[in-house]
């Protein structure tokens, strides 16, 4: 795989990026180390981490994936310098008390002290991608598809937001910095509050991008392109909807270590809708149709997709790692890609 660069920043990235929100909840440290390990191994330099994480969120876990992962630099001398490590600093806590006290806005001073706690924990210098995890206003949040002005609150500003990272990044803490599960109006309004003042600008927004989910496509992508901002897709599996794991016994089916087996919370989510199941059957009927496997197709839809600098995977064993690099070599024909648009068409995007 050829590296790329991220956005505007000097980052240079693998096209494929490792996820570690399971690692911590359902991987173990060992586990973790050996899909690290692998992955580095087959290319994949570029790593995607958060305090937040693991996934679910808990009190009982929290920080716990950045610690795994600053565990595995230590036992692996020189290994930080070989990849890009990406992290987050979770937005407004929205419930989740064990955050900064639950604190409703993301200020100048606790970016400050989320940094220095994941440098702490992640046992590095420097962080290479730091982001903000949700935005620090009212916006949609996940899964939602209609803004409502009449939640608006005072909060702080893009523009002291911008002010603290760019601190961090004349401090040497962070490298570059960008955005998660923003909106096109967050990412333009990003990028031209730092070209207004001369602050850092953002190098990438991660946001969900898959087939059921292709919100992207509803012009943010059109924002990305003419600011020259990267876009770091999540989720490409769909929880593993788009994997074919599900077809055939929906969520109900007990026993294994699937998310949407393990954790009733995220079949009340976007991904466990009816009709976004409904829509990965679609999909996934498709791939075998044309001699490939669901995995494969939902994969490669997102490694050849022009809009995509980098596709986060996740996963759980060695096996599913080797899965998700192995498509890399897949390529979907125009015919292919035109019965995805129609499925598109027809069932749009259930999982937005």
């Amino acid at each position: 795989m050829q590296r790329l660069r991220l956005g505007h920043s000097d980052l240079q990235v693998s096209p494929i990026c490792l996820g570690t929100m399971t690692f911590g909840e359902q991987v173990d440290e060992a586990g973790s180390f050996a899909i690290l390990d692998r992955a580095v191994e087959r290319g994949v330099d570029f790593l995607d981490t958060a305090e937040m994480y693991p996934v679910p969120p808990m009190a009982s876990t929290y920080n716990r994936t950045e610690t795994i992962l600053g565990r595995w630099f230590a036992a692996r001398p020189g290994m930080r310098q070989r990849v890009c490590l990406a992290t987050k600093v979770s937005g407004p806590a929205r419930g989740m008390a064990w955050i900064r006290g639950g604190a409703l806005d993301l200020t100048p001073a606790a970016i400050e002290e989320a940094c220095n706690d994941s440098l702490r924990r992640l046992q590095t210098d420097v962080i290479d991608l730091y982001q903000i995890h949700w935005p620090n206003r009212n916006a949609l949040p996940f899964g939602s598809i209609y803004f409502d002005p009449t939640l608006e609150a005072p909060q702080t500003s893009i523009q002291d937001q911008l002010q603290a990272l760019g601190k961090l990044v004349q401090a040497g803490k962070v490298r570059a910095i960008g955005l998660s599960n923003e909106t096109p109006w967050g990412v333009a309004e990003f990028v031209r509050m730092a070209e207004q003042h001369g602050l850092p600008r953002i190098a990438s927004v991660q946001n969900p991008y898959c087939l059921v989910n292709r919100a992207v496509d509803n012009g943010l992508d059109e924002t990305l392109y003419r600011s020259g901002v990267g876009l770091l897709a999540y989720s490409p599996l769909a929880f593993g909807l788009l994997s074919g794991k599900y077809d055939e016994h929906g969520f109900e089916q007990p026993g294994g270590n699937a998310r949407m087996h393990l954790f009733e919370r995220f079949r009340q989510q976007r991904w466990g809708r009816p009709a976004t199941l409904a829509a990965a059957r679609r999909y996934n009927a498709l791939a075998r149709e044309h001699g490939l496997t669901p995995t494969n197709v939902a994969l490669a839809f997102c490694y050849r997709n022009w809009r995509v600098a980098s596709t986060i995977i996740g996963v759980t064993t060695l096996a599913q790692l080797d899965e998700c690099v192995d498509a890399w070599d897949t390529q979907l024909t125009p015919e292919l890609l035109a019965a995805i648009d129609k499925v598109r068409w027809d069932l749009r995007d259930p999982a937005q």
